[in-house]
């Protein structure tokens, strides 16, 4: 898990309360970086540490739902919370559909934002741990040959050694090295290890596509 200091992005366009929220962000730790609008946080590089977003969903240029939209499949390891007026819960509801963290109604507790974006960073480390592990597994992957990858699909699949020389013509012997290699340049520690291995890698590139 990563040590570096979390960001806690604020977009609203109302100055008193982008102040007063960086002001109880900083308090609490983390590090706030403030926008009065969507098109200057699409603007700022992304950051390649934990992190939230804190979304005004009235703002002056695109909509809070609108930049949940743009930066959804970009930026999954960002939970974004919310911050609503009570005239705007049916449009809460929609950004929860669409994978909002949370959606907090004005005017609220700073116990409840603090412990709503704490749990949001928890959610931020993971995605970002879960991406790192998926980074080195398709790292792995890479280093196979064609024929070994031929084999791994083979013996995830379920087949002996046997079986899997006669789908590839080749001897039991020739399997076993090539199936010695897959496991050390996979580093799995049984064939159970290796089936989560390539399931997982198998689930990323279903997501991706």
């Amino acid at each position: 898990m990563s040590n570096e200091i979390p960001y806690v992005f604020v977009v609203d366009d109302d100055i008193s309360m982008r102040e007063s929220l960086e002001a109880l962000i900083s308090c609490a730790g983390w590090r706030p970086e403030t926008f009065a609008c969507a098109q200057s946080f699409l603007d700022r590089p992304r950051p390649h540490s934990p992190s939230c977003l804190l979304l005004d969903l009235n703002l002056p240029d695109l909509s809070g739902l609108d930049l949940q939209q743009r930066i959804a499949a970009d930026r999954a390891d960002m939970p974004i919370i919310f911050i609503t007026g009570s005239g705007d819960v049916p449009r809460s509801v929609q950004a929860m559909k669409a994978g909002a963290f949370d959606f907090l109604i004005k005017p609220f507790g700073a116990d409840v934002l603090l412990s709503t974006i704490e749990h949001a960073i928890q959610r931020s480390h993971s995605a970002l741990d879960h991406d790192a592990e998926l980074q080195t597994l398709r790292a792995c992957q890479t280093t196979l040959t064609r024929r070994e990858q031929e084999v791994m699909d083979l013996v995830v699949s379920g087949l002996l050694n046997k079986q899997i020389g006669g789908e590839l013509n080749i001897s039991e012997i020739t399997v076993k090295a090539h199936r010695g290699k897959v496991m050390r340049k996979m580093k799995a520690r049984s064939l159970p290890d290796l089936v989560n291995k390539v399931t997982r890698l198998r689930l990323a590139a279903s997501t991706r596509h």
